[in-house]
Formats: C-alpha cells, structure tokens, sequence
C-alpha cells in the first residue's frame, strides 16, 4: 500500500514551457478544423454508444479539446489562461499536465459511465470544462487568498468563488434549468482534482477552504 501511494506521490522535474499557451492553441485550432471538416465531431466528442459499442475508447480524452460554438471554447479557454498560468509556474509544466489530464480523463470517465446507464447513450459530451473545473479548485487550493472579479465586478475570495460554483453546478443538475450542459462532468472535474491533491500533494482542499 505504502509503494503505492509513493508511486502517485512520486515527483517530476521542474520544468516551463508554456504548456497553457500550447493547450488553448491546439483547442482552436481543433475548433476551426471541426468546421472545416464537420465529421471530426463524431471521432472526438465521447459519445456512450461509440466507446463501449464501436471501441472509441480515446474519446474519454479527446472530448476535452472539441467544443460546441465560440462562445464555449472562449469562455473556457479564457478560463484555461486565468487559471492554468499560473497554476502551471507554480506547479511546473509537466505536472500541470498531469494534473489537467488526469483530471480531464476520470471526469470523461465518470460521465461515461453516468450518461451510458441512465440511458443516454447517443448524447455527445465535449469541452474541457471539467478539466477547468479541476484547475479552477486547484487555483484556489494553491492561491486561496487570491481575488476573482466574477463577470469583472463581483470579487471573491478565490475558494468562495469555487463554492459557489459547485453549489450552481448542484442547482442546475437538479433542477434542469440549465439543459445540454454536462454539469455532472464540471462536479466530477472538481471532485477528481479534490482527490488528485489529497493523493498527490496531500493537501486537503476542504480544510484549506475553511481555515479562512
């Protein structure tokens, strides 16, 4: 168990190399390709049917980089830069992506599983919100005592900001009010990174949040 555990903790080298900036790049030009040729959607979105049906089985991963319209891919590559900059010096540009991938691959598993048994098993997911989710937790685990301006007026308190968040996240699940949004995909995204720190780094997120 011990060997284990040290595996998951085990460390990597520092490095910077703009991994952020690569990321949003290889979004867009994904997105712009997609339009250009319209059959890649049903290649790369996780669709339930065609991973356990057709063997699809990158799909779990490479529906973090398809997004539905602009304004999906520019809010959530906006929130990739915000979050994922910093977050990348502060951690280095390989760990950053191992924390964003893992988070990103377990929250397109989760709702694999989710969406094939409750039913829906035709219905595509894409975006990488639940990648951003993890790194939006991240964000406040590491700079808790930093200020987000919501809609560029409202300052919170970093983990306030995650808070109510997932408290939305929660409303529109349950009440539905929100339809054709993977909200059960933004909450894993958010669990996942709490146990990637947990496990990893040993940081208890929920006790940093409430100690402020």
């Amino acid at each position: 168990m011990k060997n284990n555990i040290s595996f998951f903790r085990k460390p990597v080298r520092y490095q910077f190399y703009n991994a952020t900036i690569a990321l949003i790049v290889i979004n867009f030009v994904i997105f712009l390709f997609r339009y250009i040729s319209p059959s890649v959607l049903g290649y790369l979105a996780l669709t339930p049917v065609l991973v356990i049906k057709r063997a699809f089985f990158w799909q779990v991963f490479t529906y973090m980089f398809v997004h539905g319209n602009f304004t999906h891919i520019f809010l959530n590559m906006l929130a990739l830069f915000i979050f994922g900059v910093p977050l990348e010096r502060r951690l280095g540009s390989t760990e950053f992506l191992l924390f964003y991938f893992t988070v990103g691959l377990l929250a397109g598993l989760f709702t694999l599983a989710v969406n094939w048994y409750s039913g829906m098993y035709f219905i595509p997911v894409v975006g990488a919100s639940g990648a951003i989710y993890g790194l939006l937790l991240g964000y406040a685990a590491l700079f808790p005592d930093s200020v987000l301006f919501i809609f560029g007026i409202l300052p919170l308190k970093a983990p306030i900001a995650v808070l109510i968040f997932a408290g939305l996240e929660i409303f529109y699940q349950l009440t539905n009010l929100q339809a054709g949004v993977a909200h059960l995909t933004h909450l894993a995204g958010i669990l996942f990174a709490y146990l990637y720190f947990l496990i990893r780094y040993r940081i208890d997120v929920v006790k940093v949040f409430f100690k402020r």
